[in-house]
């Protein structure tokens, strides 16, 4: 964490198709009400041309160049993680990191997606039931939702990879916290029928945002008493959530799980708490004006 009294923060968001991100407006925004000078870039990997070859080298400039520290998403949150040189115990379990902060000449990761998708969850859907369900998705961010998930009180928890290896990985890994039986790996295949038993369904897959349209679920599978969650945000209104909604089925955007994981990293970056009041309206008054 950064100390209060240095006002003057660089920040950036290290990712694949993020050009609409609104990330950086939601950072400095933040900042300016709270009398810091912040700088928050897009790294764009699509428009530069990186990969995960180049990571070592883009953190090695970014902290020649004073960044405080770098968001990251997809594809990169998994690949990072042996590059840095510490990891907060989240970030160790979880084997992804979304927030990379520098300090001292040596970067430590942190991953805030997990706190970030609960704490959207709980806002949201106190009450939902939450016996069996259902994850598409076992990536950087699906690591952080199914241990949110788990730890939210999910009795049993599916989930459900095109690659099948990503998915029994983090199985494994879940399993070490976690009781083993409340999790499972379920074939692409089978998706029909492992959700006509969920309460819920959640998407941490990219399918759905911009540069990967339409939706995971096909619309048949969808039903009037389970609820459906996405974390994708941009669209705001993703094809899975727009095919839940004419099924009757209660949904979770993704806007505020994107909103709390930048609380949080927002702190790491500056030293000083953010209002996360104050950063939903702002995000829900950047989504419908498109910004």
């Amino acid at each position: 964490m950064t100390s209060p009294q240095q006002a003057h923060v660089l920040a950036g968001l290290i990712g694949s198709g993020i050009g609409s991100s609104h990330s950086p407006l939601l950072h400095q925004r933040e900042a300016d009400r709270q009398g810091i000078r912040l700088l928050y870039t897009i790294i764009d990997s699509d428009a530069y041309g990186l990969t995960a070859d180049d990571l070592p080298g883009l953190l090695r400039w970014a902290g020649k160049l004073g960044y405080r520290g770098l968001n990251v998403t997809y594809p990169f949150k998994q690949q990072i993680v042996r590059h840095l040189d510490q990891l907060s115990a989240e970030a160790r379990t979880l084997g992804a990191v979304n927030t990379v902060v520098f300090a001292d000449g040596a970067t430590c990761g942190y991953n805030t997606d997990a706190v970030g998708f609960a704490r959207n969850f709980d806002r949201n859907f106190p009450a939902a039931p939450r016996d069996q369900v259902v994850q598409l998705g076992a990536g950087g961010a699906g690591s952080a939702v199914a241990h949110a998930m788990l730890t939210l009180g999910a009795g049993h928890l599916t989930l459900v990879d095109v690659d099948t290896a990503k998915a029994h990985r983090l199985a494994a890994l879940l399993a070490g916290e976690f009781s083993d039986d409340r999790i499972a790996v379920g074939a692409h295949a089978d998706l029909t029928g492992l959700l006509a038993g969920a309460d819920g369904v959640i998407n941490t897959t990219p399918i759905g945002m911009a540069h990967h349209p339409g939706s995971p679920v096909a619309p048949g599978d969808l039903r009037k008493d389970m609820w459906v969650a996405d974390i994708v945000y941009r669209p705001a209104d993703t094809a899975l959530l727009q095919a839940a909604r004419a099924a009757g089925a209660p949904t979770l955007p993704g806007a505020g799980m994107s909103v709390y994981q930048a609380v949080a990293a927002f702190e790491h970056f500056t030293g000083v708490p953010a209002d996360a009041a104050t950063m939903l309206a702002d995000s829900e008054e950047l989504l419908r004006s498109g910004r």
